[in-house]
Parts: C-alpha cells; structure tokens; sequence
C-alpha cells in the first residue's frame, strides 16, 4: 500500500514507519519543520510538508494514497487551553481525513488510549471516555469509527500509559524528566495505581496489522504489560538516576494529576487472539533499565 502518516517522525511515529517499509509498503509522512522532513526522507518516506492544520494538504495527502495512519498530536499539556487547542486541531484534522476516505473502502487507522475501567483491566470492548480534559479526542475517534458506515475501513489502535523505547517516552517518560529536574524520583498517592506499557516496536507491529487486517469499525489494544505499579516505575527511574524515590501530590503534575493518580490496567487479550500479535520487545520496568543516569 501507498500510506499516508501523520506524526511518522516522533517515538511511535518512527517505528510505524520502519515496519511499513520493512513489509513492502511506501510511505508519504506528513512533515511539519524542514527537521522532520530530513528525517522522514533518511527513514525512506517521501516527506510531505504541513502540519495537522493544514488541512487542504492533509486532503490531498489522503485522497492519494491507499490508506492513512494518524498519530500526530501537539502533546502540549501545559495548561487547559493548550490542552483544548490541541484537541481541537487534532478533531479538525480527523473529520478532514475521513472526509477524504468516505465511500473509498480504504483503511484509515487512527491512535487513542486505552480507557480506565473502575476494578479490573480494561478490554477493546470498554468505551473511551467521551468527557474531561481528554474527551474531545474520544469523540474525535469515535467519529473515526463511526465512518465504518460511510465506506471507511476505520479502526482504532488504543495506546497505553507508557509507549517505550530505549527508556524513553510515555508517562514513564514524564516521571524520568520531572525526576531529572527536581532531584526526587516522583509518583503520585500511594504508587499503587497501575499503568499499562508497550514498546514501541511493538505496537508500531499492531498499526499495521489494523492498516492490512482490521475490520471497519473496529478498535484494538496495543497493551504489552497489563499494568505496571507506577511506584515501581519510580524505583527503577531513581536507581538509573540516582535519585530518592517520594510520593508527591497529584497537583504537582498539574493537568495531568487525575490521570497519572488513576489506577487503569489494560487487556489486549482480544487483539491477540484476532489480530495475531505478540508482543516480543522488552517490558518496560526491563526497558528503563536503559535510562541514562
């Protein structure tokens, strides 16, 4: 297939790109900076220049291939508005790539996160959630689904807490970062909360597995570790770096507090048995084994 990808340049992005072109299949990536296309172009895409607010070029990049990965997000969590701004480029940029899609039977794979279900591991069948800070992305998929009914091979890959590589990225990421700024390796409440986690070569398999096999209106659970005690992630952070490991207040990660508070195992048990994927990188307490001190 000729696919289209935004965000085929950062940490998942990347990946997907790799296993594209590893399977037999050529890849237009979306390029916001002369940066991102030098690196698309070196991966072995043809880089596209514009960003999610471009949509007459995300159009055009569309209507040209034969199926479209999104994965581009702002991640600017600073404050509610940046926050709000963000989503809303990311709504805009959807509903503009689905259009592009209606009546064309082609796939369109689009990223979200796995939903928290009070008491248990969440499954592919549990809804995202449609309200609070993040819930215009879920509406947002969820609009990507519901294109099943206009021709659209629509399907989501539902991402957990944590997409790791080398001891980058994620939630992980953000603790490893904080950690590295204020001297104390950080996690919230009692550290009991669960968060799941995937490698990023992982799950960039599972995007194009849905690209190739997934049914229209479909979404699956790119969950390698079913959840992972957050103060754990917090002792393997601080031994890297040295550091001591505290409970901190919720609050001190600001718009991101109720959700790194929340405890949300995860199942992919369903996209394993349906889709065929395994999982065969590293955990990710095994893969922060790699940070650099």
């Amino acid at each position: 297939m000729r696919v289209f990808i935004t965000g085929g340049t950062g940490l998942i992005g990347s990946a997907v790109v790799a296993e594209l072109l590893g399977t037999g299949h050529t890849v237009l990536a979306l390029a916001r900076s002369d940066a991102s296309a030098l690196a698309a172009e070196a991966a072995g895409a043809e880089p596209i220049r514009g960003g999610l607010a471009d949509l007459d070029i995300l159009r055009t990049g569309a209507a040209g291939a034969d199926g479209v990965i999104h994965l581009a997000f702002a991640n600017d969590f600073s404050s509610p508005e940046a926050l709000a701004n963000a989503v809303a480029e990311e709504s805009a940029a959807l509903a503009t790539l689905g259009d592009a899609l209606v009546g064309s039977d082609r796939p369109f794979v689009t990223c979200s996160g796995t939903p928290a279900a009070p008491g248990r591991a969440s499954t592919e069948a549990d809804a995202i959630p449609a309200e609070g800070p993040l819930g215009g992305r879920g509406r947002a998929v969820m609009g990507v689904l519901d294109l099943a009914s206009r021709g659209v091979r629509s399907s989501a890959v539902r991402l957990p807490r944590t997409v790791h590589n080398e001891g980058e990225g994620g939630f992980a990421g953000v603790l490893t970062a904080i950690a590295r700024r204020s001297g104390v390796s950080g996690y919230p409440g009692d550290g009991t909360q669960r968060w799941p986690a995937v490698h990023a070569l992982d799950a960039a398999t599972l995007f194009r597995l849905a690209l190739e096999h997934a049914e229209a209106g479909t979404a699956w659970h790119a969950v390698a570790d079913e959840g992972d005690q957050v103060r754990d992630i917090a002792e393997v952070i601080g031994k890297r770096l040295g550091l001591p490991v505290e409970s901190i207040a919720p609050e001190t990660y600001g718009t991101l507090g109720p959700i790194f508070a929340t405890d949300q195992p995860s199942s992919s048990a369903h996209t394993r048995q349906v889709l065929g994927w395994e999982p065969k990188h590293l955990s990710l307490l095994a893969d922060l084994e790699n940070v650099k001190p």
